[in-house]
């Protein structure tokens, strides 16, 4: 304890400044006429608030029409991609496309693929 230095006393309101600030500069805004300032700020902070939660549904809406879930026609494995894309089967390795949210060969009907090895190789 100092003996020489009178006692004072301070109020700390930490963290409540700004919003305290913010509440009077509102007050004598809309006493001094200008409210329409105060609810267009209020209308753009709630915009601003909610700008993540409306992006985020956009996205799930735009990944819903956008991304499809099908079977593979050759083995019947269930996978997703993306509408308009060409893929293999994560199972078989089949080639497949997506048109109007279902999975299609790239080959024909009844083709059979081999794969060809040169005899050459093993002389």
């Amino acid at each position: 304890m100092r003996p020489n230095n009178p006692k004072t006393y301070s109020l700390a309101l930490s963290g409540w400044g700004f919003w305290i600030g913010a509440l009077a500069i509102g007050i004598v805004l809309s006493k001094i006429g200008l409210g329409w300032m105060v609810a267009a700020l209020l209308v753009l902070l709630v915009f601003l608030l909610s700008l993540p939660i409306l992006v985020l549904l956009g996205v799930r809406w735009w990944l819903r029409r956008t991304i499809a879930t099908d079977t593979c026609p050759i083995c019947n494995f269930q996978s997703e991609a993306i509408e308009g894309s060409r893929f293999s089967c994560p199972s078989c390795g089949e080639p497949l496309y997506v048109a109007d949210g279902q999975f299609f060969r790239q080959t024909a009907r009844g083709v059979v693929e081999v794969d060809y090895i040169d005899e050459g190789e093993f002389s």
